[in-house]
């Protein structure tokens, strides 16, 4: 229980067949919200953290505020560093104590990035933490990470090379996914996630979940996607949920920001208690 690595986490969850929540979270009060969500729904859960929010709060509090709110919680946590390029950011972060990081070095040449990865991993041992690779960009722009280009797809015998070359704890292919709001339905590659799999069996990390049918999780899940990232979801419920308050405010000229943070912090729990039951990952504490 409380404090978990992300190996624990996603290995039961990808032995038992079932998504971990990794939820993005943008500040303290969406933080709180998630972990509540997750006790909600007895469910381990992924909090990560964006290369801009560590920038934007400062690593050594978004840490204090970590340790305050997980003390003494009673279901299985993780902090995670989302999508990050920049080797000093992720030295930073294992320094103040997250035990998760995503390597993102897809922009490089592969042999480039899997030789970082080795030392990325090297050092995160060192920690004792875990970590997740890539070799192919996820399309779409997050926190100013990435490009609405369509990524590249490296072979199987590639994909492969990099996993057992590296030794990542969890790998997140492409599979036509992509990060911020589909405009058209997204055409995925299942059988991808099967032969990887099948191959290699290892976590996988499902990138773009916001905005999937739950067919698709469902199925993905089933396939190895032990890990299931959800940035825009939560974005969106903050902000939204901000908006119809304030809209209120307005009419009524009252204003009051601990009911606003009160009905944007319900509006949180209820996405994080949700997913965990669509994930599967509810009771699973």
């Amino acid at each position: 229980m409380a404090i978990s690595t992300l190996k624990s986490v996603v290995d039961r969850a990808f032995a038992e067949r079932y998504g971990v929540p990794a939820i993005n979270v943008v500040n303290d009060l969406t933080m709180e919200a998630v972990l509540a969500g997750a006790v909600e729904a007895r469910s381990p859960v992924i909090v990560q953290t964006s290369v801009k929010t560590v920038k934007t709060i400062g690593s050594r509090v978004l840490f204090a505020t970590w340790e305050a709110m997980t003390a003494g919680i009673e279901v299985p946590v993780v902090l995670h560093l989302d999508h990050c390029p920049d080797r000093a950011v992720i030295t930073e972060c294992l320094r103040q104590g997250w035990n998760s990081v995503l390597f993102d070095a897809s922009v490089l040449p592969v042999a480039e990035n899997q030789r970082q990865t080795i030392e990325v991993v090297a050092e995160a041992r060192g920690f004792g933490a875990h970590v997740e690779g890539e070799i192919e960009s996820i399309t779409g722009v997050e926190d100013g990470i990435g490009s609405e280009a369509p990524s590249a797809r490296q072979s199987l015998e590639i994909s492969l090379r990099f996993i057992e070359a590296t030794g990542v704890d969890v790998f997140a292919p492409a599979i036509g996914n992509a990060h911020g709001v589909y405009k058209r339905e997204p055409v995925l590659d299942f059988d991808r996630v099967t032969d990887l799999v099948a191959a290699h069996p290892i976590p996988i990390a499902l990138h773009g979940g916001s905005g999937l049918s739950p067919a698709q999780f469902t199925d993905l899940i089933g396939r190895g996607c032990a890990k299931v990232n959800i940035s825009t979801a939560l974005k969106m419920t903050f902000m939204q949920s901000s908006l119809a308050f304030l809209k209120e405010a307005e009419a009524r000229d009252t204003w009051d920001p601990p009911s606003l943070f009160g009905q944007v912090r319900g509006d949180v729990v209820a996405l994080t208690r949700d997913l965990a039951v669509r994930f599967g990952s509810a009771g699973k504490a």
